[in-house]
C-alpha cells in the first residue's frame, strides 16, 4: 500500500469525516448509482462521474485493488406522473425503448471517453438483472417488510421504521416525520397501504412496454430495487463505498437501505459519499427556464452564457477546482479562469519533466527543497481529506512558482537537490495525469508531433535571429507567437513555448 497517511471520508451516514477503513485490508468495492438512459447526459452527471472517477484514481494510487460498479438504469425510473422514463423517451423519439437505451449508453459511455473518465469494473444494466431483482422482492416478502396489492408489491415503510430504529433517514440525516412529508404520491399507486411505501414490483398498465413475468404479476422492477440488487451481486451483502448525487440521497438512497435491509439484514455500505449540485450563473439549472447548458455546448461556444468553447481537459479541471461536496457554479468568467488554470498546471508540468537532473556538491536539504517538499507533501494532504482536489492543485501552483523560477532562472539549479527534482517530477505527473485525469490538449488538439516540429523550427529561426542580432525578425516572431496565444520564454538553456501559460 502507498499511503503514509491515514485517508479520511467524509461519510454522509455520520455526517462527519471518518478515518477510511475496508472491509478487506487492501481492496475497496464501491459502487455509484449511474445515470437513467432516456436523453443525452447532462453537466451534473458529468461532475458526478467526474468526482468518482478522481476518487476511483486516488485509491488505486494508494495501492488499494478497486472493484468499482457503476450501473445502467434503463427500466423503472418513474416519472412524476407515474410513467416510466425510458418508455417516455421511447414515444418521444418514435423507437423501441431499448434502442433508447442502447443509442443513450452509448452516448454516456463516449461522453465519458471524452471527459478521460476511466471505465468501472463492472457496468450491470437494470434490464440484464430482473431474476436478481424478482429474488430480492421475495426475501423482503419473507421477511415481512413487504406486502402484494393488486399484482404490485410495495415496501413497508413504517414496519421497517419500526423493526430497524432510527436506519430509515439515517443517509439524509432527516427525521421520519419529515421524511413521510416530502414522499411524493405516484398516480396508479392507490393500494399501497403508507404513502411512504414505494415500489419494488409494479404491475404492468396496457400501455406499458418493458414489462417482465413475476410471482406476482407480469410487470417490472422499482427503481430503487435494481441497485439493491446489483450491488449486492457484485459486491456483496456488505461493501465499503456508495455514492452518488446528492439529489438521489431521498428516496432512492433512503430506499436502497431500507431494501437492503428488508432482504438481507444489514446494511449495504459503510460510506456513503454525495456529490453536490451545478449551478449555472448562480441558479439552479431548469431547461423550463431556459437556465441550462450542455456539455456539447460548451465545447462549441454555441450558447448565449459562454463567450468561447472550451475543451473537454479545460471543463475537467473546472470541475476540479471545487470539492466535490460543495456547489459549483457556472459561470464565463469562472470557466476563463479555469482555462487558465488549466493551462498554467499543464505548463507546470511540462518544465519539470523537462528540467535537466544535475549534480550537486552539497547533500544538505536546501530552503528550495524543502519549500517544493512542502508543497508535494500539501497536495498530497489535500487527497487524503476527502479527496480534497482544490487543496491539491493550489498546492501543485504553489510548486509552479518555484518550477517557473528555476527554469527563468530567477533561482539557481544547485538549490534543489536532484533526489528531490527526481521526486517532484514523479509525484506531480502522477497526481496530474494519473490522479486528476488530465490529458495535455495545450497544444490546440491537434497532432502534436507536427505542432512541436513546427515551433521548434520557428525558434530556431528567432534564435538565429538573436545570434546576428538581428532584433527586429527577433522581436517580429516573438510578438506574431504572442498574438497567436503562444508565450516564448528565454533562457540561459535556450527558449521554450507555451500556449497562453
Amino acid at each position: 500500500m502507498n499511503q503514509p497517511r491515514p485517508l479520511k471520508i467524509y461519510n454522509s451516514l455520520s455526517g462527519k469525516k471518518e478515518i477510511f477503513t475496508p472491509i478487506t485490508p487492501g481492496y475497496v468495492g464501491m459502487y455509484v448509482c449511474g445515470p437513467t438512459v432516456y436523453s443525452d447526459v447532462h453537466l451534473g452527471n458529468c461532475r458526478t462521474f467526474t468526482s468518482f472517477d478522481v476518487i476511483y484514481r486516488y485509491l488505486l494510487h494508494l495501492g488499494y485493488k478497486v472493484r468499482y460498479v457503476r450501473n445502467i438504469t434503463d427500466v423503472g425510473h418513474l416519472t412524476d406522473d407515474g410513467e416510466d422514463r425510458m418508455a417516455k423517451g421511447a414515444k418521444v423519439a418514435q423507437l423501441e425503448p431499448m434502442e433508447v437505451a442502447q443509442r443513450y449508453t452509448v452516448g454516456f459511455r463516449d461522453m465519458m471517453r471524452i471527459f478521460n473518465t476511466l471505465p468501472p469494473s463492472i457496468e450491470p444494466i437494470a434490464t440484464g438483472h430482473i431474476p436478481e431483482q424478482i429474488a430480492m422482492v421475495q426475501q423482503i416478502l419473507d421477511n415481512g417488510l413487504g406486502y402484494e396489492s393488486n399484482g404490485s408489491v410495495y415496501f413497508n415503510v413504517p414496519k421497517f421504521a419500526e423493526q430497524y430504529k432510527d436506519v430509515y433517514g439515517s443517509v439524509s440525516g432527516r427525521i421520519l416525520d419529515d421524511l413521510y412529508n416530502e414522499t411524493r404520491e405516484l398516480k396508479s399507486q392507490e393500494e399501497k397501504r403508507h404513502p411512504a411505501d414505494f415500489a419494488i414490483w409494479m404491475k404492468a398498465r396496457p400501455e406499458d412496454l418493458m414489462i417482465w413475468e413475476s410471482p406476482w404479476s407480469t410487470g417490472f422492477p422499482g427503481w430503487h430495487l435494481e441497485c439493491s440488487a446489483m450491488s449486492t451481486k457484485y459486491l456483496g451483502k456488505n461493501f465499503d463505498i456508495h455514492g452518488g448525487g446528492n439529489d438521489l440521497k431521498f428516496p432512492h438512497h433512503e430506499n436502497e437501505v431500507a431494501q437492503n435491509h428488508g432482504a438481507c439484514g444489514c446494511h449495504p455500505a459503510n460510506y456513503w459519499l454525495h456529490t453536490n449540485m451545478l449551478l449555472l450563473n448562480s441558479k439552479k439549472m431548469s431547461k423550463s427556464d431556459g437556465n441550462t447548458i450542455t456539455p456539447e455546448q460548451l465545447f462549441t461556444g454555441d450558447s448565449p452564457f459562454v463567450s468561447k468553447s472550451y475543451s473537454p481537459m479545460a471543463l475537467r479541471f473546472f470541475m476540479l477546482q471545487a470539492h466535490y461536496r460543495s456547489t459549483l457554479d457556472i459561470t464565463d468568467d469562472a470557466l476563463l479562469a479555469a482555462e487558465k488554470g488549466y493551462r498554467k498546471v499543464m505548463e507546470t508540468n511540462k518544465l519539470l519533466q523537462n528540467m535537466p537532473i544535475t549534480a550537486v556538491s552539497s547533500s544538505t536539504e536546501t530552503d528550495t527543497d524543502r519549500a517544493i517538499l512542502a508543497c508535494i507533501e500539501s497536495a498530497f494532504e489535500g487527497m487524503d481529506d476527502d479527496f480534497n482536489t482544490a487543496i491539491a492543485i493550489a498546492s501543485v501552483n504553489d510548486l509552479g512558482t518555484y518550477i517557473h523560477k528555476l527554469a527563468n532562472q530567477q533561482l539557481d539549479g544547485s538549490e534543489i537537490s536532484p533526489w528531490v527534482l527526481e521526486r517532484a517530477k514523479a509525484a506531480i505527473n502522477d497526481l496530474i495525469i494519473n490522479v486528476f485525469g488530465l490529458t495535455d490538449d495545450t497544444a490546440s488538439g491537434g497532432d502534436d508531433k507536427a505542432i512541436n516540429g513546427l515551433m521548434d523550427l520557428v525558434l530556431q529561426l528567432r534564435a538565429n535571429a538573436r545570434t546576428n542580432k538581428d532584433w527586429g525578425t527577433s522581436d517580429q516572431i516573438r510578438d506574431a507567437l504572442n498574438a497567436a496565444g503562444i508565450v516564448v520564454k528565454d533562457g540561459k538553456e535556450g527558449s521554450t513555448w507555451s500556449i497562453g501559460a
